[in-house]
């Protein structure tokens, strides 16, 4: 019976998979060797692999494309990034060579936009959707790029009240979202999104509040988003049909109106077994979309999405040492690594989420079952299941070189969860920061993007100068 860790995934999956191969017993992510780098820069150790980001737009657009040429599309398509997925310039940047767009949550990313501006990174034509529930400081940002000529800034109204504020401070002529609360699953402890309109509200307040006043704003975009992400079952169905047929509705007295947000909430690879149908799903949205539009003689409105995890979540690795094992009784071997996950992978803490890992190292290796162990304190410092399974798998530990392990497609939310810099539990510090690219001459270059913290800058921010 074969049972080295390579013989356990190749008998589980498909292997090698896009990202993934293993080269004289080492793993390689879009063929970086992550050998090399840890023993350029030790562990632990976050990667950032930057031309992913342009990879996974790409594919979107073309996805959409082909649904378009398909149904015979009259609408246009157009790819927001949501900013809050990670708001670092090198990600935004990255995602702007793709030809994309903006979407924001909070009023310093009307700071991140005028930066962008600055360095010639956007245009005033540029779409920037503005999201969330908002305070006047967020506002009143939103109300600086239109009266400065951002023509393509649409602030998203989440609440009646919130067109007050732009009534009172915008001086020019400007474009109107509305957000339609969705209604949440079964299983979720409240029935309706605390987010956006009742949908049942939303015509009330056009014909109360916007009608009649093009000369100053007009209503062009609904937007919905639903928590669970977009998935071929009646709960996503139901819901996008819900918007689309209020389009429908509001279209035949609104003729300004033209585009319907979708949000995001494509789902990426936390699993060697990920299996996930893009071209099916954009297929069905925009051939749904067509259907209800010819049914009621209407426009085909412009798609607007708002991709964040799918942009960036699968750009980032996080790389461990199994520093130690320790066998508390007799079914639990336990590998701790020289880091932790509740300060550099919140969402394995906080909402059970598991990512793609794999070791680095030892693929010839026979493996056995453990649980992950942080170096905190805290007895929630660990990881013991992957995403296909309620256990987790890794090569048995010898004499030779540690055991590396890798944890994939961590770009989004898990840096802004955690903090990037700043205290951490237990003062653990932040791990080092590798950003990878290719330069001019197509040659693929890494570089330090941070240090690993040190004990002097955390006890600064304590007070104990």
């Amino acid at each position: 019976m074969n049972n080295t860790y390579a013989d356990l995934v190749k008998q589980t999956f498909n292997f090698p998979q896009e990202g993934f191969e293993v080269k004289e017993n080492y793993l390689e992510f879009n063929g970086v060797d992550i050998k090399a780098l840890i023993d350029k820069y030790g562990t632990p150790l976050k990667l950032s692999y930057l031309p992913k980001i342009g990879m996974q737009i790409k594919k979107a657009k073309k996805m959409f494309a082909t649904a378009m040429t398909r149904h015979r599309y009259e609408g246009k398509y157009f790819y927001c990034y949501c900013t809050k997925s990670s708001q670092f310039s090198y990600v935004v940047e990255e995602a702007l060579n793709s030809d994309i767009h903006l979407e924001t949550s909070y009023a310093y990313d009307i700071d991140i936009i005028k930066k962008l501006y600055a360095r010639k990174k956007i245009s005033k034509e540029t779409y920037i959707i503005c999201n969330g529930f908002k305070q006047k400081t967020y506002t009143s940002r939103i109300a600086s790029l239109l009266n400065t000529g951002f023509k393509n800034v649409i602030p998203v109204l989440d609440n009646k009240e919130e067109i007050q504020q732009y009534k009172k401070s915008v001086k020019v002529p400007f474009k109107l979202g509305i957000r339609v609360a969705a209604e949440e699953e079964p299983n979720f402890p409240f029935y309706t999104s605390r987010l956006g309109f009742r949908p049942r509200d939303v015509l009330e307040f056009y014909v109360d509040k916007i009608e009649g006043n093009e000369d100053r704003f007009q209503l062009k975009m609904l937007h919905i988003f639903l928590n669970k992400g977009i998935k071929d079952d009646i709960y996503y169905w139901s819901e996008l049909n819900k918007v689309i047929n209020l389009y429908c509705q509001l279209k035949k007295i609104c003729p300004e109106l033209d585009s319907i947000n979708i949000g995001g909430g494509f789902p990426i690879k936390h699993s060697l077994g990920f299996e996930y149908d893009y071209q099916f799903m954009i297929n069905e949205i925009v051939g749904n979309i067509k259907k209800a539009c010819k049914r009621n003689h209407v426009p085909m409105p412009h798609i607007f999405t708002e991709f964040g995890s799918y942009t960036v979540g699968e750009s980032m690795a996080h790389i461990y040492s199994v520093v130690g094992q320790k066998m508390q009784n007799d079914r639990e071997i336990w590998y701790m690594i020289d880091s932790s996950f509740i300060t550099t992978l919140p969402d394995t803490w906080g909402i059970g989420e598991r990512f793609l890992m794999l070791p680095i190292n030892k693929w010839d290796t026979e493996y056995q079952r453990v649980v992950l162990g942080g170096i905190t304190c805290d007895s929630h410092d660990y990881y013991d299941s992957e995403e296909h399974i309620n256990e987790v798998f890794l090569p048995k530990l010898n004499n030779g070189e540690p055991l590396y392990l890798g944890f994939f497609h961590t770009g989004a939310y898990q840096d802004q969860i955690s903090g990037y810099g700043g205290i951490k539990h237990c003062l653990i510090p932040s791990p080092k920061h590798v950003l990878m690219n290719y330069d001019k001459n197509g040659k693929l270059v890494d570089w330090l993007y941070a240090k690993e913290q040190t004990a002097q800058s955390m006890l600064k921010i304590l007070g104990y100068k």
